[in-house]
């Protein structure tokens, strides 16, 4: 079983897409994907909405997401959140 997760950031003046960003280009997008329960980790850019970024989350099963979440990545990805002001829906 899979378990997709999708996750809407939204800010204020390009800051979404500069965290997307900040997250290829730190190398925190890879680590994500080599963790061995992932199966997608991709951002996305709504059309219509230029201060929105979508991320679509897969893995392999519920636990799977619990240890990423217990990962020490995720204390840098909501370090990242915060220092762009982002919403999550």
């Amino acid at each position: 079983m899979n378990l997709t997760i999708n996750i809407y950031y939204t800010g204020e003046n390009g800051a979404a897409r500069k965290f997307a960003e900040e997250m290829v280009l730190s190398g925190i997008v890879e680590r994500v994907r080599k963790e061995p329960w992932n199966k997608k980790y991709e951002y996305f850019f709504p059309m219509d909405d230029k201060e929105t970024v979508l991320l679509i989350d897969r893995w392999e099963s519920e636990e799977a997401l619990d240890a990423h979440h217990k990962s020490p990545m995720m204390k840098e990805i909501a370090e990242l959140r915060d220092k762009y002001k982002l919403h999550q829906d």
